[in-house]
């Protein structure tokens, strides 16, 4: 039997409105469910990526360490997200560039080339085309 693929990533937050604003202008869509959890442990916020993802902010009802994220802490180290050349990651470039995002710039290694970028809470995501 195959694994199966992703279909979602959902991470911790620490100010849920400024984060799903982040978000909402990164990904150019607004959130699919906004909502308290089931049993109220934690509330979410999805975002629906093309391809049958879902993108989640969580909060925990004010138990959140309030740490800074840091991926050399044992964890998530980062979200990577697809595209389909070098090209749509200088589109994404610029786009970043647009929505006053820093990031690192396009790089290339021998199996593909990333475009790393933060979020608010200091979250590594990257976009990324295989070589």
């Amino acid at each position: 039997m195959a694994f199966p693929g992703l279909q979602h990533v959902a991470v911790t937050v620490s100010d849920l409105e400024r984060s799903t604003r982040w978000y909402a202008a990164l990904f150019d869509a607004e959130p699919v469910l906004d909502e308290d959890e089931e049993g109220g442990r934690f509330h979410h916020t999805v975002f629906a990526l093309d391809g049958g993802q879902l993108f989640g902010l969580h909060t925990h009802q004010g138990r959140e360490s309030g740490d800074a994220f840091d991926e050399e802490r044992t964890g998530l180290d980062h979200v990577g997200f697809a595209v389909g050349s070098v090209e749509d990651l200088r589109q994404w470039e610029s786009r970043l560039d647009e929505l006053g995002i820093a990031h690192g710039g396009v790089k290339s290694a021998g199996y593909g080339h990333g475009l790393s970028f933060r979020d608010p809470d200091n979250i590594a995501l990257e976009l990324f085309a295989g070589a």
